[in-house]
């Protein structure tokens, strides 16, 4: 394979940051910020703060060495980790934050993961490290099942009487002393540390000779092998996705955040390898949106890689518009721009046709979309109205610029409960959207559970006439049916015939008798839209003058409306397939859940593509599934999640059924 020293990357570049709930991620985006001399605050962390987590993803452009750098904050919560795809599609490195703790594997895992997928080069920055009292080759060990590529320690902690007081990095085999918010103090390797240093030196060189040659003979040679290759082997083993460089530090104080800068400057990529990841060719003007966001004053801003090609202010876009506005972020404070070059991270202003994840060009026609955003499958609902009716417009508008800005929120109008149904990733995800609405919009809103879409049926058959007379001066009216109505399989929904024979309804008629019953099935007797049921006409009568469309409607209502509260009504619920994916570990706890909330488990698996994973498969009421993803977050450190999908409808009888009719399990 030979020296492996790669090309050296100088544009701006784009590093989005990520890590489990509470890692430390947006500490170390702040500390990043301050080292580089531009603040500690990124503009607004109001709602971060306020609910102890990033709910959104934050853009700051800054520099480092004379080097752009455009830093994003993306949240950690699995509720809010669809701000992290379309960030992703455009980044050139993630920096994945993570700490020694066991509880946090199953979400570091499931960020991993999608890096996997994405072919996407990342480093590892092992916070908390004065905190730890774990060694550091025990915890990459506790990490390592999470990463589909070896981790790889770049540096380890220099102690003192037990306590961190700085690190050694393996590359230069240097050491230095940890400052509080100050560049370390550049040392020498303590003699009582050599022997511990040369041994993890090794471990990372035997690593980085797994894809070099060279590498590989000089240490089977005893040879030393020159420093400056050592940085190739590392450089390019980030960006060929073959290692996971580990870094370590403590954010809150600011240590090993210069270190972990100047890896980035000198070994991510920057757009030059992001565009062969995505497989765009350089030239025209291509941009990816990352981000919309509705301004109070503004209006409407999108946020944007620049792939390739330059973007000035007043372009006009195919299918996006003109834009009206170029700005650098730095969080929601931003700086007019005239134009942007390839590399750059902007926020586009006005670009009406523009949302989440599209790519952008200049051409005549619209660019080819490079990557599909799919919001995952909603886990948790409300339904929602206005405390005021009047501002039922106002919410309809609002609604549609939140989704604009959160692709994962999904508005349904139910046409079953007449309710507007906001769904998402879980109870903080939608209670930051009632937020918004309330603070943003100034639109106070009333929520509650969504009501569930019971039916109902009949258990046995029966025959009932229906008569509609009706005589008041002139024209009366007259209709006369006889229906035989009877239970049919379940799920097999409605079927209406006749057998008249003598024209005893007139053919004209009938179709006014189909329309009666299904009015009549709209309610049933125990208040619910009745189904899984066959109408017959069999008989009637007519009058020449006084029968009309309309009264043989009405006979059959009537008809109806008896023969129902006769054949033994009952009540359906629907029942839903569930599918949980869960850390094995917590698999029983799942399986408890589950059958607590009246679900029939059918079994479970192991996900071969996950290692450390399982699938549960059950049945489960949809009355019971509306805060589940509570429940099962709860018992998997917050990684667990489902998908559900309807199967059947299921009788419902005894105390349950009983609380559905009385009102109090309509909205269960």
């Amino acid at each position: 394979m030979g020296n492996r020293a790669g090309e050296r990357h100088t544009g701006p570049k784009c590093i989005a940051i990520l890590g489990p709930l509470e890692s430390g991620k947006t500490t170390l985006f702040e500390a990043l910020l301050a080292r580089t001399g531009a603040g500690t605050q990124a503009g607004n962390h109001g709602e971060a703060r306020e609910h102890a987590m990033s709910v959104e993803a934050t853009f700051a452009t800054t520099s480092f060495m004379g080097e752009s750098m455009t830093f994003v904050d993306c949240p950690g919560s699995v509720e809010f980790a669809q701000e992290a795809e379309p960030v992703l599609a455009a980044a050139d490195v993630a920096v994945v934050v993570t700490e020694a703790d066991d509880k946090k594997l199953p979400a570091l895992q499931l960020i991993l993961r999608r890096l996997d997928e994405l072919g996407m080069p990342r480093m590892l920055f092992l916070n908390k490290i004065d905190k730890s009292a774990a060694s550091v080759r025990d915890t990459l060990k506790l990490l390592q099942p999470a990463s589909g590529n070896p981790l790889l320690l770049r540096q380890i902690p220099l102690r003192k009487d037990g306590i961190v007081v700085g690190s050694i990095d393996l590359a230069l085999e240097r050491a230095y002393i940890y400052r509080e918010h100050a560049e370390s103090e550049i040392a020498a390797i303590p003699d009582d540390e050599k022997a511990r240093e040369i041994e993890a030196r090794f471990s990372m060189l035997e690593t980085l000779a797994d894809h070099d040659d060279n590498l590989m003979e000089q240490l089977l040679e005893e040879i030393e092998p020159p420093r400056d290759a050592v940085f190739d082997d590392l450089t390019a083993d980030l960006r060929e996705g073959a290692v996971t460089p580990v870094l370590i530090g403590a954010a809150e104080k600011g240590n090993g955040v210069l270190r972990l800068l100047k890896a980035i400057r000198h070994d991510a990529p920057d757009v030059t390898a992001t565009r062969r990841r995505l497989g765009v060719e350089g030239g025209d003007l291509m941009l990816q949106v990352t981000k919309t966001i509705h301004t109070g004053h503004g209006g409407k801003i999108s946020v944007a890689r620049v792939l390739c090609g330059n973007v000035a202010d007043g372009m006009e876009l195919p299918s996006a518009g003109r834009v009206s506005g170029l700005y650098r972020l730095m969080g929601r404070e931003q700086t007019k721009l005239p134009s942007a070059g390839e590399g750059e991270t902007i926020a586009l202003g006005k670009l009406d046709g523009a949302n989440t994840g599209d790519t952008l060009s200049a051409g005549k026609t619209a660019a080819a979309q490079l990557v599909r955003l799919e919001p995952p499958q909603p886990v948790f609902a409300m339904a929602l109205n206005p405390r005021d009716r009047k501002d039922e417009v106002k919410l309809s508008t609002a609604l549609q610029k939140l989704i604009q800005e959160d692709p994962s929120l999904i508005m349904e109008q139910n046409q079953d409960t007449g309710e507007t149904v906001l769904s998402g990733q879980g109870e903080m995800h939608l209670r930051v959207a009632r937020e918004r609405l309330e603070d943003k919009y100034q639109i106070a809103v009333e929520t509650r559970p969504p009501m569930i879409p019971y039916r109902e049926t009949i258990r046995k058959a029966v025959t009932q006439r229906g008569r509609h007379k009706k005589q008041s001066g002139g024209h009366g009216q007259f209709g006369d049916v006889v229906l035989e109505i009877r239970p049919l399989p379940r799920g097999s929904g409605f079927e209406f015939t006749e057998t008249i024979t003598g024209g005893v309804v007139p053919k004209q008629y009938i179709p006014s008798v189909e329309t009666g019953v299904r009015d009549a099935l709209k309610g049933g007797p125990l208040g619910f839209p009745v189904v899984d049921i066959a109408v017959n006409l069999s008989d009637g009568s007519y009058h020449s003058v006084d029968s009309s469309d309309m009264a043989f409607q009405l006979a059959a209502r009537l008809a109806m409306r008896e023969a129902l509260a006769a054949a033994s009504p009952v009540l359906l619920e629907p029942v839903l397939k569930v599918q949980v994916d869960t850390p094995s570990e917590a698999t029983a706890r799942v399986t408890a859940i589950l059958s607590q909330r009246r679900g029939q488990i059918l079994g479970f698996d192991t996900r071969t593509d996950w290692p450390g994973w399982d699938m549960v498969e059950a049945m489960l009421p949809e009355a019971e599934i509306g805060n589940l993803i509570i429940e099962l977050r709860s018992a998997t450190a917050g990684a667990a999640t489902y998908r559900a999908t309807f199967d059947h409808m299921a009788e419902l009888t005894g105390r349950l059924a009983d609380e559905v009719l009385n009102g109090r399990g309509k909205a269960a």
